[in-house]
């Protein structure tokens, strides 16, 4: 069975997590691709928010703004991500409740 995607607004894209659009060969490579590509994007945004830290911290950065906009970012991703685990995790139980 084949599952085709919706067009228009692709997830993540609207948070500038870049996630890219390719055509999976299965509903679940394409599911753990993009699983996959979402913790390494939230993973980098976290690393970069602690480097600004740390650069604000050493004197490096004297630019407030810029860190508090990449702890905001790192944070706001980071939501997101468990939001969409949450969403999935909640389909999956649902799917599993189905009765044959």
């Amino acid at each position: 069975m084949e599952i085709k995607t919706i067009g228009g607004i692709g997830a993540g894209q609207g948070l500038g997590l870049g996630l890219t659009k390719s055509q999976p060969v299965s509903a679940i490579d394409g599911a753990g691709k993009f699983f996959s590509e979402l913790v390494s994007k939230v993973n980098d945004m976290s690393v970069q928010s602690d480097q600004a830290i740390q650069k604000l911290a050493t004197g490096e950065n004297r630019n407030l703004h810029e860190t508090m906009i990449a702890v905001e970012k790192a944070s706001i991703s980071f939501l997101f991500m468990s939001q969409v685990r949450n969403k999935a995790l909640e389909a999956y139980q649902e799917v599993m409740r189905m009765q044959v």
